[in-house]
């Protein structure tokens, strides 16, 4: 069972939280984009741009950060931090 956690956070705190689950036999990428997609319907976000900071961060830590600059839209928040709970 593959487990996404996606989070948004302002001022240190955590706003909203969710955990997308995906038991298919996609590859680990396609789930990561599809739980990241499922992310931001639920918290009405546009998808966020994937930076070659953010990509290297999620490769060493299995956890990325999205902050204004990965976005087109102007966001609320400070950042959206995905992280992989189970594999």
């Amino acid at each position: 069972m593959f487990r996404l956690w996606g989070k948004e956070f302002k001022d240190n705190h955590m706003l909203k939280d969710i955990v997308i689950c995906d038991d298919t036999d996609d590859t680990r990428t396609h789930k990561i984009f599809n739980a990241l997609e499922q992310i931001c319907y639920e918290f009405d976000l546009s998808r966020p741009i994937w930076l070659d900071a953010t990509i290297n961060e999620f490769k060493r830590h299995a956890k990325a950060r999205f902050y204004q600059d990965s976005f087109v839209d102007s966001i609320d928040f400070d950042f959206l931090e995905i992280q992989v709970i189970e594999e």
